[in-house]
């Protein structure tokens, strides 16, 4: 029952542009309760895949205590979501074939870019890099990716190696090189390396942010620079040869990994915290903007001792906020809904990767959509006029109705800027 009533949503909602096209899987929906920026902006979207290799990281998978560490040729697959030059309503939108957390089950999604359109090079667009979670891939946020390109971003989302659905390796891999992959992408954009070379031109590097779930948020944070603790460090299922030692706040050369180019940071239900990734010293390190998205049911990074205390600890982070969506679990706004390639089956593992007991995914994403236009205009853009949507009361509903929200849409939503979460 719960799966058709997904599906029934998906159906029913629709956006300015998708009313007339296939429902199914479409990763560019807007709920008629959706708050005011969820909606898609004027930009015309393209999309194109890329390769990036970094041919120098540290071979973590192969390495062992004791043993002299060997460097590889780490290639990242990159999905790039930027503004196109001219309007595109008129082709068909990308079609994006993606495993999912079922490995027997294939998904197509419907989105609006147009693979590989010109890109828009009357301007320079900031840069959003996402970092999903583990397992995962480039098309976990898709929605979002389309989403920010429409209003002027470039948006590079990236397949990490040892942590998709097909490549899932040793948890150590993905431990030390999420923060890494999110560097050496900013990195490769900037400079124009190989394939992104058709979008430097196009991006202004210089004002970049990261949004990253799950793993991808323990990522950003180390990004936002938080360092790691020794426990951390020392973790059961840490690389080997304190290879994280690096990343971490006792490393005296971990500040020098703070990029300047990176002004601020989503992460969206950050592991890490509930396992001792972070202490006092690491998290007061963190320097803001910061917007912290939460579920307090959260069973995998924690909230009380996950989440909520890593904002409470990031007291330097001017200024620090978290969303929190009451009783949603770790699947909070950020995957996209559940595919419909997963009804109807009897074997439906990997579902809860993409629903919650409680909320609409569809919903989440449109919110999440939302506070990360306001947020990401404010902080990578400077518009002042999209503050009013960041200095809210905590709680969502009563006689202090959100801006941007129709009265009552607010409702199972506490937002906290600055203060302790209580």
């Amino acid at each position: 029952m719960k799966r058709l009533l997904i599906l029934v949503m998906t159906l029913s909602f629709s956006s300015a542009h998708a009313q007339d096209r296939d429902p199914i899987n479409r990763i560019d929906l807007t709920r008629p309760d959706a708050p005011a920026l969820a909606v898609f902006g004027d930009h015309p979207i393209g999309v194109r895949t890329i390769r990036l290799v970094d041919t120098d990281r540290p071979d973590v998978l192969n390495a062992s205590d004791g043993a002299e560490i060997s460097y590889y040729d780490r290639e990242l697959t990159v999905e790039v979501w930027y503004p196109a030059t001219a309007d595109q309503s008129t082709q068909a939108g990308t079609e994006y074939t993606t495993p999912t957390r079922n490995p027997a089950i294939i998904a197509t999604l419907h989105g609006r870019a147009v693979r590989d359109a010109e890109p828009e090079t009357a301007e320079r667009f900031p840069l959003v890099i996402m970092s999903h979670g583990y397992p995962g891939n480039r098309y976990l946020l898709s929605h979002l990716g389309e989403n920010l390109a429409s209003k002027g971003y470039v948006v590079a989302s990236i397949d990490h190696p040892d942590s998709t659905y097909e490549d899932q390796q040793n948890f150590s891999s993905t431990l030390y090189n999420r923060a890494p992959d999110q560097r050496f992408v900013l990195d490769a954009i900037a400079s124009g390396q190989s394939e992104a070379a058709f979008i430097s031109a196009s991006t202004d590097a210089n004002n970049t942010a990261l949004i990253g779930y799950s793993m991808g948020g323990y990522g950003v944070l180390n990004n936002l620079g938080a360092g790691y603790s020794d426990a951390g460090v020392g973790f059961i299922g840490a690389p080997p040869n304190r290879l994280l030692h690096e990343l971490a706040a006792s490393n005296a050369e971990f500040a020098s990994l703070r990029d300047p180019r990176i002004k601020a940071g989503i992460p969206i239900a950050p592991w890490g915290m509930n396992m001792a990734f972070w202490e006092a010293q690491g998290l007061a390190a963190l320097t803001g903007p910061v917007l912290f998205v939460a579920g307090d049911a959260d069973q995998t990074s924690g909230y009380d001792n996950g989440v909520k205390a890593a904002y409470n600890g990031a007291v330097n982070a001017d200024p620090r906020y978290m969303l929190v969506f009451k009783n949603a679990g770790h699947s909070v706004a950020a995957p996209i809904p559940l595919p419909a390639e997963f009804l109807g089956r009897e074997d439906t593992s990997g579902a809860g990767h993409y629903t919650d007991p409680v909320w609409d995914t569809l919903r989440m994403n449109n919110i999440l959509q939302h506070f990360a236009t306001a947020f990401l205009n404010l902080y990578l853009k400077g518009d002042e006029n999209q503050r009013r949507y960041l200095e809210l009361p905590t709680e969502g509903a009563g006689d202090n109705p959100w801006e941007g929200f129709d009265d009552g849409d607010a409702v199972g939503l506490r937002f906290y800027h600055n203060e302790p979460a209580d």
